[in-house]
């Protein structure tokens, strides 16, 4: 794979990456109105829907950092963004250009005064693994083998202007509307700038895997101090497979339940017992091992659930909460999805909305075994999403809704889902977790 020499890190410079890829999207445009004449609307539109996450794409992987961590978000919407968009920005979680060893060089300099093989005993300056933030190496240290993750240079830096640059698309997408808008941005602001802190993420790994080490078939990397700054870490190297390249060559069902209860487990365990949950559950971040067993990775993005969010949260989760009008109808209130401005239109849209999207998205619990094999359940997920989407009736109303953890919250269970159901793992037990 070709290697980059530079990213951009200064605002005018990362704009001008996007203005120049703004242009070439109005030319996709237009080889769309042209395709529309030959061909049906459905064939013209993917063509465009290819052509657009292509070119997106390429210029976000340039930039790296918050930008394309944006589009590693995007790509785990399944049920609202075009399936070209999805597999287009999902090659952002561990496929994307690696910085030069030169520059590799440069930043080992810089934060630790020395060369890494002044450091280690090997390393290998072509990198293993490139995504968002930051880039793997292999080397080895007093026998061990270690993988050596790399921040990208002015990742920190530019967190700020690049969301100013995507916040106009983010509020079109997602018809965020009102004074309090601010808070999600912030939310995401605070969030990104903790996961370029790497002792930070040093100290949140080590945590995690003590606290979670009692669960069966899950695994973690060693971490070591020595060896890490704020801008590189060192951990074990784990062998195995991303989970997106087991999912797609295993055909052994038990294999599949044994990850899926061990990935269902640790999720559980963090957000009921620890109340502080491994916010960023995409294929990237976890390794199946030779001996079939789940390895949990980068612990670079953690949200910490307040306890007045995930009391009314998980009050909802109970079937006979949500189908308590009184009771529910104060829980939207408490979760800041109903506001008290709200005119008797939008109060009785969003009651009727989110009690639809409850009682689909929490079927998990309301059984003690769950099937995420079920194609029927995702779909009915997928056809919701898409419906309100387009809702025409919804882009007129305030859709600035809900407290701003649900921006992260929201994220790990539509996360896990989606890693669930590419498991194919059925037969889960939901509450096992309370056993360990």
């Amino acid at each position: 794979m070709k290697t980059i020499d530079h990213i951009p890190i200064s605002k005018i410079h990362r704009a001008s990456k996007l203005v120049s890829t703004g242009a070439k999207l109005g030319v996709n445009y237009l080889k769309y109105y042209g395709d529309k004449i030959t061909k049906t609307e459905v064939e013209a539109r993917s063509r465009l829907n290819e052509n657009n996450a292509e070119d997106i794409y390429d210029s976000l992987k340039q930039l790296k950092g918050s930008a394309l961590k944006v589009a590693q978000m995007l790509s785990m919407e399944k049920s609202i963004m075009p399936q070209a968009y999805v597999e287009k920005f999902s090659l952002s979680q561990f496929s994307v250009p690696p910085l030069s060893p030169p520059l590799v060089f440069k930043i080992f300099k810089r934060h630790f005064g020395k060369l890494p093989n002044e450091l280690f005993d090997t390393f290998n300056p072509n990198s293993v693994n490139a995504a968002s933030i930051g880039q793997v190496h292999e080397a080895k240290k007093n026998g061990k083998n270690l993988a050596v993750k790399i921040q990208y240079p002015g990742v920190a830096e530019s967190i700020a202007s690049d969301l100013a640059l995507v916040k106009p698309i983010a509020i079109k997408m997602f018809n965020i509307k009102g004074k309090d808008l601010e808070k999600y941005f912030k939310e995401v602001e605070e969030k990104l700038l903790e996961e370029t802190n790497y002792l930070l993420e040093l100290e949140q790994s080590k945590e995690v895997a003590a606290a979670c080490s009692k669960i069966p078939n899950l695994l973690f990397p060693e971490y070591y101090e020595a060896w890490s700054s704020e801008y590189i870490i060192s951990m074990d190297y784990m062998e195995g497979l991303h989970l997106s390249e087991f999912t797609a060559l295993n055909d052994d069902q038990e294999k599949a339940n044994k990850l899926g209860q061990a990935l269902w487990d640790f999720y559980m365990f963090q957000i009921h017992q620890l109340r502080k949950v491994h916010a960023d559950p995409h294929p990237g971040n976890f390794l199946v091992s030779p001996k079939g067993e789940l390895i949990a990775l980068d612990f670079g993005c953690m949200k910490i659930i307040p306890n007045d969010f995930y009391v009314p949260y998980f009050e909802l989760a109970n079937p006979k909460n949500i189908n308590n009008r009184e009771f529910f109808v104060s829980k939207l209130y408490e979760l800041e999805i109903l506001r008290v401005d709200d005119t008797k239109e939008e109060t009785e849209f969003f009651t009727e909305m989110f009690h639809e999207l409850l009682q689909l998205f929490t079927q998990p619990f309301h059984v003690e075994r769950f099937d995420f094999s079920d194609a029927e359940f995702f779909g009915k997920i997928s056809a919701m999403g898409q419906r309100y989407s387009k809702n025409t009736e919804l882009r007129k109303m305030n859709a600035n809704r809900g407290s701003k953890h649900f921006i992260y919250i929201n994220r790990t269970f539509f996360g896990l889902y989606n890693l669930m159901f590419d498991l194919k793992a059925n037969n889960i037990e939901i509450n096992n977790f309370q056993r360990l």
